[in-house]
């Protein structure tokens, strides 16, 4: 292949008696973000997409931070391991298209090949400078609160990098260009009484949360020894939890392989490092040489994180800091630009070596909004903050520092740059109540989510018009085909009632034996959110043994506004429980899982945690309603709410509908030159990007093919093989028509067509 550019033969320089600088290159652009981590990379994708120029300087050779094949920690956010209440609770916009991609390439989980999609989204926008292996050195300001330039190095290509921009963003992790541009932050735990925090951490649990180093085993099949380097740790029972290894655990499930937390996380990082590096090979030592774990002898230690994966070092100041009562309390923000709903997890400081469990979560009843003001400096006028730098309290940080909640916060910046550079303004302007909505509809428009808030889009045009569809899912019934489910724990129903009088339900059972059966209707004490704290009324059955009991539930209450409701069947091992195969849109079944009990006045509330088992299991409860239960109407595509909250908030097709099709009729003729569609991901499947599987490519609520036509039934888009969350369509030349029909014919599963949203723009 012809290389252009080719150097010389041979090149020979003179001795000099100054230093050579190095290759110096000057790059320009409107946003320069330092960091390629989930955060970093889904604010330049984000920013890109929006129209302006980014610089991405990731000082590892690939992207995505501790998510990455360099420390592989599974990716994870509100959902926290669907083990929450946190139902449909999966981030958006960007990070969500990452996950689903993700998912559809590599439901196995492997940490390489989400390296891949991470690198092919962001190589695919023209407007991404990407450079690898690229560190930031060095900060020059203009005046005490501007950036000027960056200046950075590849260690690679031996080149010196100079970066202007108008905007910068600090994604580094450490915060290498906001301490270097002087900007206010924070290193270790407040106080309890400087916020009111009441789960501030003491000085015996320490301040600080520390690294981890994972590893992975491989069995070969034949016998491998194991000598163990100089270095590892010999005294395995150091470590107060060492009779918790086995073979069966490695990679990051063994995240309490932590150490740092209370040293200097920035400076110190190589000696934490070499400590980490110590205990994973003395723990592989004893694994293999101390004869207690004989199922060990063909495993070989095959790989070992060359870097730790960092949780905890500088926060920085925004405009606001979030602390613990934002959390806990869901307190509302009118800059809200994303969301979180992780547990508050602190961890003690002395890591693996501590006599104390590995963490301490403590959970909100439901997710809680980030503000916009936690995403850039409060003194650096030029400075966006995000990753895990952004302005919060060292208590919240236990919440918002998971990976997703961080990479969905950061989409913000991104779009916010765009606002700037477009309007001529800076970060802290767009935080006024104008142009913070602004920001707010350009999120939602992309499938970002923020709690509480609606898509109020003006210039959708399918505001103005007609919708009506082939049919829609009145509920009547969940047929009972599926599998039998044994009530050895509490098992619910959550459907999504119209406001009025609760319909009247019939549930099936089998009894081994004479016994009682007790059913609680239950809804959530906050509109939105989905943890069953509020019974209204408890049912009690006598039943004989038996199969096929039918029971009939007629709950005498009132729903005043449409929200969820809980029919809770409550524990009973005697009974096995009627299921249905159909699964839907915004229907979902739980069992009861654990209560959350704090012991201590520490701030947070006492509930059960009701939580999904996965799929292939998790099926719904087959039940009949009468009258059906509503609400799945073609209306709410344009309601604003693209997932279910307190409603489905989609257009569900008849299951028995041979050809589904959603009408948008306007009285006069519209010019329309692009259409976003978005679809139904399931929400409420965590997606975790390494090391636990899937048992899908696809999501079954997922349209697959699908076609687009105008009112003369032109084919104006189609769509075979969809499986993505948001599709935008974009046409050539602008289509002038009154009618737009959308036509389904299947989806990637059984689950009636659905929709949860359709956009069209001018």
């Amino acid at each position: 292949m012809k290389q252009d550019n080719q150097i010389p033969r041979m090149t020979q320089l003179p001795f000099s008696p100054e230093a050579r600088p190095p290759k110096t290159v000057r790059l320009d652009s409107d946003l320069v973000i330092v960091g390629g981590g989930l955060a970093g990379t889904c604010a330049a994708i984000t920013a890109a997409r929006a129209g302006i120029k980014v610089t991405l300087a990731q000082d590892r050779p690939v992207l995505g931070g501790n998510a990455s094949s360099e420390v592989r920690l599974w990716a994870l956010g509100a959902t926290s391991h669907m083990m929450n209440n946190n139902r449909w609770a999966r981030e958006g916009g960007v990070i969500d298209e990452i996950l689903v991609e993700n998912v559809y390439r590599n439901k196995e989980g492997n940490a390489l090949i989400f390296d891949t999609v991470l690198l092919e989204m962001a190589m695919q926008e023209a407007n991404i400078t990407l450079l690898l292996n690229t560190a930031a050195i060095r900060v020059s300001k203009s005046d005490g609160e501007t950036i000027e330039s960056v200046t950075a190095f590849c260690s690679q290509n031996s080149t010196q990098y100079e970066l202007y921009a108008p905007l910068f963003c600090d994604a580094s992790g450490d915060g290498i260009v906001a301490f270097q541009a002087g900007a206010a932050f924070r290193m270790g735990a407040e106080a309890s009484d400087e916020f009111g925090e009441k789960f501030a951490p003491s000085e015996e649990y320490g301040y600080l949360l520390g690294h981890s180093i994972y590893f992975y085993s491989k069995d070969v099949g034949v016998p491998v020894k194991f000598v163990p380097p100089s270095y590892a740790l010999e005294d395995i029972t150091q470590i107060p939890r060492f009779r918790s290894f086995n073979t069966a655990i490695d990679g990051c499930r063994l995240w309490w392989i932590e150490y740092g937390g209370r040293l200097d996380t920035v400076h110190e990082t190589e000696t934490i490092k070499w400590q980490l590096w110590k205990v994973v090979y003395g723990v592989w030592d004893y694994i293999k040489n101390s004869g207690k774990f004989p199922d060990a002898e063909t495993l070989t230690l095959e790989w070992v994180g060359q870097i730790p994966g960092k949780r905890e070092s500088r926060r920085f100041e925004g405009d606001y800091m979030m602390i613990q009562q934002d959390l806990i309390e869901q307190r509302q923000h009118y800059d809200a630009i994303s969301f979180g709903g992780w547990s508050i997890d602190l961890h003690p400081a002395d890591g693996i070596f501590s006599e104390r469990p590995g963490c301490d979560q403590w959970h909100a009843k439901g997710v809680y909004q980030i503000p916009y003001r936690t995403q850039y400096s409060k003194n650096i006028r030029n400075l966006f903050i995000t990753g895990r730098i952004m302005s919060a309290s060292h208590v919240a940080f236990g919440s918002t520092r998971v990976m997703l909640t961080l990479a969905s916060a950061a989409q913000s910046v991104g779009i916010a740059a765009a606002h700037c550079i477009q309007r001529k303004l800076l970060p802290r302007d767009i935080a006024s109540a104008d142009n913070v909505k602004l920001l707010q509809r350009d999120l939602q428009r992309v499938g970002q989510y923020i709690p509480q808030f609606k898509l109020e889009d003006e210039d959708n045009l399918v505001r103005q018009a007609r919708v009506t569809a082939s049919s829609k899912l009145c509920l009547e019934r969940l047929p009972a085909d599926g599998p039998r489910q044994r009530l050895a724990r509490s098992y619910a129903q959550m459907l999504p009632l119209q406001r009025g009088r609760v319909p009247r339900m019939t549930i099936s059972v089998d009894a081994a034996e004479a016994t009682e059966l007790e059913v609680q209707l239950r809804i959530s004490s906050k509109r939105d959110n989905h943890t069953p704290d509020v019974t209204l009324e408890s049912l009690k059955f006598d039943l004989p043994a038996g199969d096929n009991l039918h029971i009939d539930l007629d709950f005498d209450q009132l729903i005043d506004d449409a929200r969820y409701a809980f029919v809770c069947l409550m524990e009973n091992p005697a009974l096995d429980l009627h299921m249905s195969a159909m699964r839907a849109t915004g229907l979902v079944a739980l069992q009861h899982w654990r209560t959350q009990e704090p012991v201590h006045d520490i701030g947070v509330e006492s509930f059960e945690f009701w939580t999904p088992p996965r799929r292939p299991e998790g099926h719904n409860v087959a039940m009949t309603f009468t009258p059906p239960i509503n609400g799945f109407d073609p209306q709410n595509i344009c309601n604003g709410v693209a997932r279910p909250t307190s409603a489905a908030n989609a257009w569900l097709a008849d299951p028995d509908d041979p050809e589904p099709k959603l009408d948008i009729k306007w009285v006069l003729p519209q010019s329309i030159s692009q259409v976003t569609l978005m679809f139904d991901s399931d929400f409420d499947h965590a997606m975790e990007t390494t090391q636990r599987g899937h048992p899908e490519d696809v999501m079954p609520f997922v349209v697959k093919h699908y076609r687009l036509t105008n009112g003369n039934g032109k084919t104006l888009a189609e769509v075979r093989d969809n499986h993505q969350t948001v599709n935008v369509i974009e046409f050539d030349e602008p289509v002038e028509t009154d009618r737009l029909q959308v036509q389904v014919f299947e989806s990637q599963g059984d689950a009636p067509a659905a929709i949860f949203g359709v956009n069209c723009y001018e």
